[in-house]
């Protein structure tokens, strides 16, 4: 079983977990894998001469980018809804989110027949706009109004009676995001190391979690942007650390910082975090798309990104990589690859 890292000391760390509430992950996880049987896709996990010629190791990617809505986001929703009383599910649902979480809580909610309100920034990528309104869901712009999004989110909650659905700093949310790490465990084996994209740390927590509940000592490291650090810096620290201004074209890693729950599960379970620039990141979308003919967000290339970039001295044999969406908007990707010029 892999060894809990204790708290950095001298640092106002996180509180560390005890085996009470690992014990209650890991029941979350597996009662998640089953809410999710037959709901959420199993999906593909692609692998590439070319890529582990390039990287000289053999890579398995988890294409989280096909999965139902085009992202993980979808599994954490469904599980925390399914999770809920009946009464409460029946009263709707409302989320903040810049894009695939919100998408996810706009498609739960259709399929369980709920209403569904979803604030948003009006900068918000214009595909991942039209997907939730396309769902069905009400789309408030908190930017317009003043607010946060969090404190619209709350207040309308409030007045309306609705569910406020968390991205990522939740059991079930992050059990839920867990299952995708499970199934590339269960489907291609056990690896020596698995790299996951982070921004409020719901995957990646949930994907140490995954990692640990079935025993696998691989190296689980998140990766993030380098305009957007917080995860990368809180976890080096110790303390919970925050970017209030976050600058990269990775719109899902735009989270201020780690929610204390996912920090609490980061510390522990994690075994680093490193970034990568948008240049990095957008010479991997392109990779992905002209070798390996996926269409991957910038978000989602993040754990890819680091393995071309040469962010590791690569000891391990087998890689694991989180794909975890595939929502860009073509025009950006488009204009993104053609003022980058490709990698060798």
């Amino acid at each position: 079983m892999r060894e809990i890292r204790p708290a950095a000391p001298e640092v106002a760390a996180p509180e560390p977990l005890d085996e009470t509430l690992l014990r209650d992950l890991q029941r979350r996880l597996d009662a998640a894998r089953e809410r999710l049987r037959g709901v959420a896709h199993r999906t593909p996990v692609v692998t590439s001469t070319t890529l582990n010629e390039r990287t000289g190791t053999h890579v398995f990617l988890k294409c989280e980018s096909v999965q139902r809505m085009g992202a993980f986001k979808f599994r954490g929703a469904w599980n925390f809804v399914a999770a809920l009383d009946p009464a409460a599910r029946a009263r709707g649902l409302v989320a903040y989110s810049s894009g695939n979480h919100a998408q996810a809580v706009a498609l739960v909610a259709r399929l369980h027949r709920l209403p569904a309100v979803i604030v948003m920034p009006s900068t918000a990528p214009a595909s991942k706009l039209a997907a939730v309104r396309g769902y069905g869901a009400e789309v408030h712009h908190h930017d317009l109004a003043g607010e946060t999004r969090e404190a619209m989110a709350a207040r309308i909650a409030a007045e309306r009676g609705l569910v406020l659905v968390p991205p990522f700093d939740h059991p079930d949310i992050v059990a839920g995001q867990g299952t995708a790490a499970f199934e590339l465990f269960e489907d291609a084996g056990p690896m020596d190391a698995l790299l996951v994209p982070v921004g409020g740390g719901g995957l990646l927590s949930g994907s140490a979690l995954a990692a640990w509940r079935l025993l696998h000592p691989c190296d689980v490291t998140g990766v993030e942007p380098a305009g957007a650090d917080d995860a990368a810096r809180s976890f080096h620290s110790g303390r919970l650390e925050r970017c209030e201004r976050p600058d990269t074209i990775a719109d899902g890693a735009r989270t201020p910082s780690l929610g204390a729950l996912t920090f609490r599960i980061v510390r522990a379970l994690v075994d680093d975090i490193v970034t990568v620039t948008d240049d990095e990141i957008v010479a991997a979308m392109r990779f992905a798309w002209e070798r390996l003919k996926l269409v991957i967000e910038p978000t989602g290339a993040l754990g890819l990104a680091a393995l071309l970039c040469g962010r590791f001295e690569i000891p391990w044999r087998r890689v694991g990589v989180i794909v975890s969406g595939g929502n860009v908007d073509a025009a950006d990707a488009l204009r993104w690859m053609s003022a980058a010029p490709p990698r060798p």
